[in-house]
């Protein structure tokens, strides 16, 4: 048998994914699928391929949409790249997504909205040497050779991918992303879920490792960085409201002052020019008033989520 498609489903929801497994069109003799239900998604899915009678394991999330070729384009990749041991796909917005949900998929697969990380939710080129930030466990191949070197950390939600496929380059795992690979995922409805998503995305990223590892990369610093900055800055306006001259106004600030204020109007600018830009792209004219409201509601709840998850860390180990 060539896959095990293994879907890690909550005790109380039901695998919606199965209707669109149900219609692939790819012989049922060489796939089967494997639900695991349980609290934790990690130990699901290392549950899961403990059944698995796949060559190659296929994770898929439970509410997701694919294709009904999507196994065959997995094929077309695996035989054009018999070397790569672990493979992904994007993670889009479904069509028939609509309102908030629809435009916070705009300002995901969004470079200023989500940076590196929107490559997981936009299409780009094939690359056979990837890493965290283009692959998530919601579509996600992987030979079963792999899967008996690397588990899915079950200490971990969410934040278990990145660490699942970090853990695989340091077992120097070929890694790539195929944009043919598709998986349909919807995104949060509302203003409150967003937050939470996201919020808990960056408060895990202590937890996945140390501050020393997250030195090599940044830019996931950056959000925290401009919060802790906004802070400060409403701080000391508040104290001293002569700082605007009791007023908001560029026309107002000294040369000091201009450039304690400059960052938040870099921000601005960015934001208001992306914004045109992603509403452009996406042929939603009417996104951009949302797509300015969306994008400091995903940097800052990813920076706070990152403060909160290092004081607490702090606090475990202090």
């Amino acid at each position: 048998m060539r896959f095990t498609l293994v879907i890690p489903v909550a005790p109380e929801r039901d695998a919606e994914i199965i209707d669109s497994i149900k219609k692939l069109e790819y012989s049922r003799k060489e796939f089967h699928v494997v639900i695991v239900r349980g609290r934790n998604p990690s130990d699901n899915r290392n549950r899961g391929v403990d059944n698995a009678l796949g060559k190659y394991i296929i994770f898929l999330d439970d509410d997701g949409v694919i294709e009904k070729d999507y196994l065959n384009k997995v094929d077309e990749f695996l035989f054009k790249h018999p070397e790569i041991d672990v493979i992904g796909g994007p993670q889009l917005t479904p069509k028939d997504d609509a309102g908030f949900a629809k435009i916070s998929g705009y300002a995901l697969s969004s470079y200023f909205g989500a940076y590196k990380i929107s490559n997981r939710y936009s299409c780009n080129e094939e690359n056979c040497d990837v890493d965290e930030t283009c692959l998530t466990s919601a579509n996600l191949i992987c030979k079963i050779d792999v899967m008996k070197n690397v588990k899915f950390d079950t200490k971990l939600f969410p934040g278990e991918d990145p660490k699942f496929i970090a853990d695989c380059k340091k077992y120097e795992f070929k890694i790539g992303y195929s944009p043919e690979i598709i998986l349909y995922h919807r995104r949060r409805p509302n203003i409150s879920g967003l937050i939470k998503q996201i919020f808990n995305y960056g408060k895990v990223r202590p937890q996945k490792e140390s501050f020393f590892e997250t030195l090599k990369m940044p830019f996931f610093f950056v959000p925290s960085l401009f919060l802790i900055y906004l802070i400060f800055l409403l701080g000391s306006v508040l104290i001293n409201p002569s700082i605007t001259g009791n007023v908001i106004g560029i026309g107002s600030l000294n040369m000091f002052e201009f450039w304690w204020f400059l960052p938040l109007i870099v921000y601005i600018f960015l934001m208001i020019v992306f914004g045109i830009y992603d509403s452009i792209g996406n042929k939603d004219g009417k996104s951009f008033w949302k797509l300015i409201f969306i994008y400091p509601i995903i940097h800052l709840s990813y920076g706070a989520g990152m403060i909160w998850g290092y004081l607490k860390k702090g606090a475990t180990t202090g």
